[in-house]
């Protein structure tokens, strides 16, 4: 699939958003609000994970990428950490998802970082100053919509790929049989 667009992080949010705030307002009588929260974010950074996912044009390393993340999240829900350090997690572990899929340099990946640390800001302001979860959700994810604008490479001519790599090997290779025919016809 090809590169998301903006429009197409701005659905996910909304979806995300009002998943989060029917969850919640729903099971928060029955199970507490903590306990729904500490459920929904995981649940929620797992969705936005298998978005990304489906829309990384990078195949190798998905079944890897989710059973680190399963891991992270079943060991970070044990140890239940305070909860803005289990939120930092959540937003980090999309940021090293996003980072290693659809980035190839450092300056884009600290990019998406700084975009990670804006989201996580925003969603803190938008509970603070309004104390809905839909609103601090889709402010959340909204800025995390943003990524799209952040370049795959930078300092690099044209577009990273094996294209190049692929004509310089069928040079070398050529090379290599004409050298060898060479060495067994004399």
């Amino acid at each position: 699939m090809n590169r998301p667009n903006f429009y197409h992080g701005v659905a996910v949010a909304a979806v995300l958003a009002f998943v989060a705030s029917t969850v919640i307002a729903t099971l928060t009588p029955f199970v507490g609000l903590s306990s729904v929260v500490r459920l929904m974010i995981p649940a929620l950074s797992l969705a936005y994970i298998l978005y990304l996912l489906r829309s990384s044009a990078e195949r190798t390393g998905r079944i890897t990428t989710l059973s680190l993340w399963s891991a992270l999240a079943v060991v970070t829900w044990w140890v239940c950490p305070p909860l803005p350090f289990y939120v930092l997690v959540h937003a980090g572990a999309i940021w090293l998802v996003r980072s290693l899929f659809f980035y190839s340099g450092i300056l884009p990946a600290l990019m998406d970082l700084g975009l990670s640390a804006l989201s996580v800001s925003a969603f803190v302001w938008a509970v603070s100053r309004t104390g809905s979860v839909f609103l601090a959700t889709w402010s959340f994810f909204l800025v995390q919509a943003v990524f799209i604008a952040i370049p795959a490479a930078i300092g690099r001519k044209g577009k990273p790929g094996h294209h190049a790599d692929n004509e310089t090997f069928e040079r070398a290779r050529r090379q290599a049989d004409d050298a060898l025919r060479q060495l067994l016809s004399q």
